[in-house]
């Protein structure tokens, strides 16, 4: 009998020593949420609205970008000039990023803008309702988790950081996993391409999803993932040498990003980037890890493509992130406190299957 799940949890059924196991990594990974706790953060934001341009430096930088196409301006160009003018690092070329989302922010009002950023989320917030529909036996649940949803998005229907192009890129792949389907690939690929092209990051999540579908013998989808990613390549090798013509040999490079920063970053820039930044660290942070377990008890392929696509994108921040990348969390932020509504049943399947008494066999000796 499951609690809010329409089947039993992934972990219903386990024998005790497993599911004692599996209670004692539980335990281990809440406490290592807790390592957020001495995480090091970004600055604190000033509440004077004369410092926007130091609280929101980077999206003040895209929106001088967007300003400088439509004047009339090369998008390389301008990027360069901004970039100096900012004192921002200019080498190498990842650090100007693909002209896709600037140029097109450029050719329409900023209210169409806004408009499609509203439209996407809303988009996103009907694909997941959909696929998250069959998932609970009762309306109740079914309406938590959509709530958790919002709780991730809140981040995403702030029309001030339109121009940022993780914003874009998350809610982007959110889209792509929940509208994929094993005999329905085709359009999350595309959706896949269009958030690289929009944010080079999103190739960990096309990489995830052509390595798992190879790997479940979806030979064509794993083609096609495959196939998105070489035309990402060639349009990155275009913009490297679009980027090498207007670099000069005396602009600053970039200091790195082997920040190290570790586990704990990783969950810092999860409560950031959604409403558990309304929350104290020290709730938040075990909320986080709770949410990556009941993606982990979801008993579908789609929680293990979530669930993988979590674990690389906390390696990217916890090996590469630095305090002022934080916003790198955005890429997954959507659909990460789903998993607070899988994590009932999978907590209450681990705790019953750890419970079971042993089979005790009783010999009877019988005296003719």
């Amino acid at each position: 009998m499951t609690l809010w799940l329409a089947l039993p949890s992934r972990y219903a059924g386990l024998k005790p020593q497993a599911a004692r196991f599996a209670l004692a990594l539980l335990a281990l990974l809440l406490a290592a949420t807790l390592l957020a706790l001495t995480s090091p953060g970004p600055p604190p934001v000033s509440l004077d609205p004369a410092a926007r341009a130091e609280n929101q430096a980077d999206v003040v930088l895209y929106e001088t970008i967007v300003q400088g196409i439509r004047g009339g301006g090369d998008y390389y160009s301008v990027t360069a000039r901004a970039l100096r003018n900012g004192d921002y690092p200019m080498r190498p070329f990842v650090t100007f990023r693909l002209p896709t989302l600037a140029v097109v922010q450029a050719a329409l009002p900023r209210s169409v803008t806004i408009g499609l950023l509203y439209a996407l989320t809303v988009g996103v917030l009907l694909a997941w309702y959909a696929r998250l529909r069959p998932a609970f036996a009762r309306t109740p649940p079914r309406l938590i988790a959509m709530a958790l949803l919002c709780g991730g998005l809140i981040a995403f229907v702030q029309g001030a950081l339109a121009s940022f192009h993780e914003v874009w890129a998350g809610l982007l792949i959110a889209l792509s996993l929940a509208v994929r389907r094993e005999d329905k690939w085709v359009e999350a690929v595309a959706i896949g391409l269009i958030a690289m092209l929009i944010r080079e990051t999103a190739a960990l999540y096309v990489g995830v999803m052509a390595v798992l579908a190879f790997a479940e013998g979806n030979r064509k989808e794993a083609a096609g993932w495959a196939v998105a990613v070489a035309i990402f390549a060639a349009v990155v090798a275009f913009h490297a040498h679009a980027v090498a013509q207007v670099i000069q040999p005396t602009d600053p490079a970039s200091p790195g990003w082997a920040g190290l920063l570790g586990f704990g970053f990783f969950v810092k820039t999860m409560q950031l980037s959604t409403a558990l930044d309304l929350a104290p660290l020290w709730l938040a942070a075990p909320l986080v890890g709770l949410a990556l377990f009941g993606w982990s008890a979801w008993n579908s392929p789609l929680a293990l493509r979530g669930l993988a696509i979590f674990a690389v994108y906390a390696a990217l921040l916890g090996l590469f992130g630095r305090t002022d990348t934080f916003y790198w969390g955005l890429m997954i932020a959507p659909t990460l406190l789903i998993g607070l509504a899988f994590a009932p049943d999978g907590v209450r399947d681990l705790v019953a299957a750890a419970r079971t008494p042993r089979r005790k066999i009783t010999i009877t000796r019988v005296t003719r």
